[in-house]
């Protein structure tokens, strides 16, 4: 039992240098992207791994209130995600009437 504990406290180590390393390029392509939309791709990638980091790190301490915030971090970036790419298209977020 004590090996399998440890056995996933590397594997979430592990998972979490690869992760905040990959928040860190997409952190360059956000800020050095060619065109819009390549920024909001990377945007939305780091907010995805920054969900991947709040369950990985629920993983490694045993908590489950940083997965119920890994759930929100996911529903807020989605939303972010399709108001920019609106934004992005239209040029407007909210349709006025006159």
């Amino acid at each position: 039992m004590a090996a399998e504990a440890g056995l996933l406290n590397a594997a979430a180590d592990v998972g979490l240098v690869v992760v905040s390393g990959l928040c860190v390029l997409c952190s360059y392509r956000a800020i050095r992207g060619p065109t819009v939309p390549d920024r909001v791709v990377a945007l939305d990638t780091i907010a995805t791994n920054v969900v991947a980091i709040a369950v990985l790190f629920a993983l490694k301490t045993g908590r489950g209130l940083f997965v119920t915030v890994s759930l929100v971090l996911a529903i807020i970036g989605f939303l972010s995600t399709v108001i920019v790419a609106k934004f992005v298209t239209e040029g407007d977020i909210i349709e006025r009437r006159e």
